[in-house]
């Protein structure tokens, strides 16, 4: 019995490679999908984070659904939240320096979902969140990382990627690694196994 084909509805990298890097193949498919209209709904409607982040999983994967029939689609969004404010992707450098420093010396949440939708159903999801403590660095420490890193920081909610240079931003951080990353990565794979995706 051959593995059903598995999607990532995404064009994230970071999502790619850790997917990868546990042995698991999944074909990427990005899907078109208007990110801010669903947070600036879900700010007016006051929903939490959470729910915004399993909102826009799950409308990932749908709109990648019907183009794989019988595949299990991965669906995945990140959401950071300092202070009840959230926060997005930098357009450019300047917009990555104001958030880092808003978010210098403060504590913020990152909450991941991922959703799993199979010919338009949703099968799975789950929801996780860590929380990250920024070190009171100096604006030249700042501007000397934002040289080093270049336009990777315009990939990550954050500004930031903590399994590189970005660690050195941190004073703390509480929760899942894999999570912080982008994706729950561990309950992931073990709903995937039971799917006949990897080994039991």
């Amino acid at each position: 019995m051959s593995s059903p084909l598995l999607v990532l509805a995404s064009g994230s990298r970071t999502r790619a490679a850790m997917l990868e890097q546990a042995g698991v193949s999944a074909v990427l498919d990005k899907p078109l999908v208007d990110e801010d209209e669903v947070k600036a709904a879900g700010r007016a409607e006051g929903v939490p984070a959470e729910a915004v982040a399993e909102a826009l999983a799950e409308l990932k994967a749908q709109r990648i659904t019907r183009r794989h029939p019988g595949a299990l689609v991965i669906g995945a969004d990140q959401m950071l939240e300092c202070e009840g404010r959230w926060f997005d992707k930098p357009a450019d450098r300047a917009a990555a320096r104001a958030q880092l420093l808003d978010l210098r010396g403060k504590t913020h949440r990152l909450v991941s979902c991922a959703v799993v939708v199979r010919d338009g159903e949703r099968i799975w999801h789950k929801v996780d969140s860590a929380r990250l403590t920024m070190r009171n660095f100096s604006e030249s420490f700042l501007d000397d990382y934002l040289d080093r890193v270049g336009d990777d920081v315009l990939h990550s909610v954050g500004a930031y990627q903590l399994e590189g240079l970005g660690a050195q931003l941190f004073q703390r951080v509480e929760g899942d690694f894999f999570t912080i990353l982008g994706l729950p990565l561990l309950p992931l794979l073990g709903f995937l196994r039971v799917h006949g995706v990897g080994r039991e």
